[in-house]
């Protein structure tokens, strides 16, 4: 499996366009021949293309420098040098491209297979051809090539899916990933086995959506605790979000606390998440000592008119009412 990389430096520079040619004709049977030179070529572009086959940016990870060629100087008999081929970056859709000294964001790279030049090519200089007029038969002089733009850029990755599992260690969202999907996360019985997100495509009835799953969030996350919230800029981007409780494990037993943390920690990276629609599930009913207390909860979570849907990840069951609310949600604010 690759390494998930989801934010790095680069140093991109195009190439210089190609010097105008000085030149003269001479043929045997064209006395006092006029300037006949050529025009430089163009320096190559540095292009960022959106590859919808990856999901990481561990190339540029390895690869920190991208350097394209520069455009052929110009020659006589008005021939122009060779424009120098363009340098394409393959990103993965969803990444946002910043520049480093000021932080501006440059462009939000989210259609499969766009392209953006990043650091345009320069021009090719004029030769000395262009510059013969009445008063001036005989320039002796052309263009520099202009310079090739050269920058420092910042690429963060923002994963794009219709629906982010949000909850704390072991709340089982990696179980439910792989049960309604064919996402194959890693899943074990201690804390921190998802340490990167995960997305899986759910077929359900006549929908087709994205769910990412994403690493577990602690009390303490904005502050560095845990994971942090370094993972949450992957559900910056989704549509709706599921928060998954659950009850059966020391010290997140209270599924009111816990739904308290977890909105706490999303609205200190961004109030923008809070503002997102909300799913909230109890997972984990097929233990007993959580069955016990479905009812209470169902009645808590009601009076802060929020639904709740108990689950069980590992069997199954309450999956399909879970679903076509999340099926609802997604057509409704596509249709929006």
């Amino acid at each position: 499996m690759a390494k998930f990389i989801d934010e790095v430096n680069i140093r991109v520079k195009a190439g210089d366009g190609g010097r105008g040619c000085i030149s003269f004709r001479r043929e045997k049977f064209v006395p006092r021949g006029g300037p006949d030179g050529g025009d430089g070529g163009k320096g190559g572009d540095i292009v960022l293309v959106t590859d919808p086959q990856k999901n990481t940016l561990l190339d540029l990870h390895l690869q920190k420098y991208y350097r394209a060629r520069n455009g052929a100087h110009g020659r006589g008999k008005r021939q122009h040098g060779r424009d120098a081929e363009d340098v394409e970056i393959r990103v993965p859709v969803g990444t946002v491209i910043r520049d480093a000294e000021t932080g501006k964001i440059i462009k939000d790279m989210i259609v499969p297979w766009e392209r953006f030049v990043v650091a345009k090519g320069g021009k090719g200089g004029r030769g000395n051809a262009h510059f013969a007029k009445p008063t001036r038969q005989v320039p002796r002089f052309a263009e520099n090539g202009g310079k090739g733009e050269e920058k420092t850029l910042i690429l963060e990755l923002k994963l794009l899916a219709d629906c982010g599992i949000v909850g704390v260690p072991n709340a089982g969202k990696s179980t439910l990933l792989s049960k309604i999907s064919a996402a194959k996360p890693r899943i074990a019985p201690f804390p921190f086995t998802t340490l990167v997100p995960n997305l899986g495509m759910v077929k359900y009835k006549d929908t087709d959506f994205v769910v990412a799953d994403i690493p577990g969030i602690i009390e303490g996350a904005h502050r560095g605790a845990g994971l942090g919230i370094k993972f949450l800029r992957h559900i910056e981007r989704t549509g709706v979000l599921l928060f998954l409780l659950d009850i059966s494990q020391h010290p997140y037993e209270d599924a009111g606390s816990t739904y308290k943390l977890l909105l706490d920690e999303l609205s200190h990276h961004s109030e923008k998440l809070t503002s997102k629609p909300r799913i909230v599930a109890l997972n984990k009913i097929d233990i007993p000592d959580v069955r016990k207390k479905i009812l209470h909860w169902i009645r808590f979570f009601e009076r802060l008119n929020i639904k709740l849907f108990p689950i069980s990840a590992v069997t199954g069951e309450g999956l399909e009412p879970l679903l076509d609310e999340i099926a609802f949600l997604i057509k409704k604010l596509k249709s929006d």
